[in-house]
């Protein structure tokens, strides 16, 4: 397992990181979350991500307790808050009492005195970018954040937000966590420059398209049982990748992880590591040796013949803009 800095930070993450979205505490149990946590440490990975509103906060309780044991200075663990976790008005967003609220019960449900790298999961329209950032930089000197950083935030959001902290003198964030794939390219135009500039690294999310890049499903089939495309808590984010054209496409990458040597998972994950500004890929898992398969991505060096391939077979197939 290969390891990249975060940015410019000196903080160093594995290539792929574990992400426990839909599985912890919502599609498997507490064994087979640990199970999954014990192949991700034995591939190397140290990098875990978490929500607070992942399964309703019970996917960072589960975290917590399937790192139970493990050496803390091992690991880096990440978790995030913006959506709502309660009924009150401020149990939302990321006003500086929902956020201070929010880290010590994120704190508690994982069962460590620190988190790595905090992020906010959305940006919030309703609350002052100043109060936000002061708040994340209190955590900061406080011991009980590391790192911050932001997920899903535009070009503008994420330059205002460089600028005033470098203004008040406050820690800025060091990652920004997008969606990006083969497929979803939205970044590159605005938000990976900025980015570069500012020292800012990628934490992207779903390399694999949830398992569409994966080759899972294929053209004029149905999804299979239990797959994403079946499954309400995550149907919605899936249906929009599964058109003919779309799958068709796919399914001619198949040849070319065949000549590399390797799973078409595996391809599409060494390809988001292979472009500019990117520090990790997240990855979940619903079994052990999923997340061993994954973990082999990282390392791989595609060829630029090869990436020029890809690019010529998704064609228009790619979204570009948001």
């Amino acid at each position: 397992m290969q390891h990249r800095r975060l940015g410019r930070s000196g903080l160093k993450v594995s290539e792929i990181t574990y992400g426990n979205w839909i599985t912890h505490g919502s599609q498997i149990e507490q064994d087979a979350a640990v199970a999954c946590v014990r192949a991700a440490l034995d591939a190397g990975i140290t990098t875990f991500d978490t929500a607070d509103a992942y399964a309703e906060t019970r996917a960072e309780q589960v975290l917590g307790r399937a790192l139970a044991g493990v050496r803390r200075e091992s690991v880096e663990v990440l978790t995030k808050l913006y959506w709502p976790t309660g009924p009150g008005a401020n149990e939302r967003g990321l006003s500086r009492k929902h956020i201070m609220d929010a880290a010590h019960a994120s704190l508690c449900r994982l069962g460590t005195e620190y988190i790595d790298l905090y992020q906010a999961h959305r940006f919030d329209e309703d609350t002052p970018l100043e109060e936000t950032l002061r708040a994340f930089d209190d955590l900061i000197r406080q011991g009980k954040v590391l790192y911050v950083g932001v997920s899903e935030w535009t070009a503008a959001q994420i330059s205002e937000a460089v600028e005033i902290a470098d203004g008040l003198g406050l820690d800025r964030m060091v990652a920004h966590q997008p969606q990006y794939n083969m497929l979803h390219r939205t970044i590159e135009a605005e938000v990976v420059p900025v980015c570069l500039e500012a020292g800012i690294g990628q934490i992207v999310y779903q390399p694999v398209a949830q398992g569409v890049l994966a080759g899972k499903y294929l053209p004029g089939e149905s999804a299979p049982a239990g797959s994403r495309a079946t499954d309400p808590t995550g149907s919605e984010f899936i249906q929009r990748l599964l058109r003919e054209e779309i799958l068709e496409r796919v399914q001619r990458l198949q040849p070319l992880a065949d000549e590399a040597g390797l799973s078409m998972a595996q391809l599409a994950i060494a390809w988001v590591l292979q472009q500019p500004g990117i520090s990790s890929a997240i990855v979940g898992a619903s079994r052990p040796e999923q997340i061993t398969n994954s973990a082999a991505a990282s390392g791989v060096k595609l060829d630029p013949s090869l990436l020029q391939t890809i690019d010529a077979i998704l064609g228009d197939c790619v979204v570009r803009v948001a």
